[in-house]
């Protein structure tokens, strides 16, 4: 009997060291041909292809707001996030694509809701970004903080690390509420 008490206690203990361990989904995509970004999948709803034109400016909005989008009914919000982070913006990138490429960023899609008008709403917006590549799976222990000399003021605040893949291709990791963040405070009114 004691033997089947000590077995049962390894097991937890084995269970409570793989628990310690997380995985997380992420989307990889590129923000120009070099720089590749990855976003959670818990903060992302989904990637949409947008046709010229169809995102209408907004005025005295900051230049890496492009505009808003009729999503399923409601407006969204779309964000050149490549400019907003410090790199060069859509256009000066010269890509000649027919259409965006744009990820639907919800963080907390639970969790993240905000009163307008004394209404709880989910906050959305749209992400334009060069290409969507691919899921990766990463070990959340795996991330790491990027060496001060490769990051810049504007690209800080919306940075939680990077990641080293097994074949020494570093890709950076946003944190999606501090995006939602930065977004002007008219934005939702």
């Amino acid at each position: 009997m004691s033997d089947l008490f000590s077995q049962s206690n390894l097991l937890t203990t084995d269970t409570e060291f793989v628990s310690q361990t997380e995985n997380e989904q992420f989307l990889r995509f590129l923000l120009n041909s070099n720089t590749k970004v990855m976003l959670p999948i818990k903060q992302i709803t989904e990637v949409l292809k947008i046709q010229f034109g169809q995102i209408v400016p907004i005025s005295q909005m900051p230049s890496w707001v492009m505009g808003v989008y009729n999503w399923r009914g409601d407006i969204l919000w779309m964000v050149d996030l490549g400019h907003l982070l410090g790199f060069d913006s859509w256009h000066q990138q010269g890509i000649n694509y027919s259409n965006y490429t744009a990820i639907v960023l919800s963080p907390n899609k639970e969790k993240n809701k905000t009163k307008i008008n004394n209404i709880e709403q989910n906050i959305h917006l749209g992400l334009v970004v060069s290409r969507v590549e691919d899921i990766e799976l990463c070990d959340t222990a795996t991330i790491q903080s990027p060496p001060r000399s490769t990051v810049t003021l504007q690209l800080a605040p919306f940075l939680r690390g990077y990641w080293l893949k097994p074949e020494n291709d570093m890709i950076l990791i946003l944190d999606g509420q501090a995006i939602i963040t930065a977004m002007p405070k008219t934005w939702t009114s």
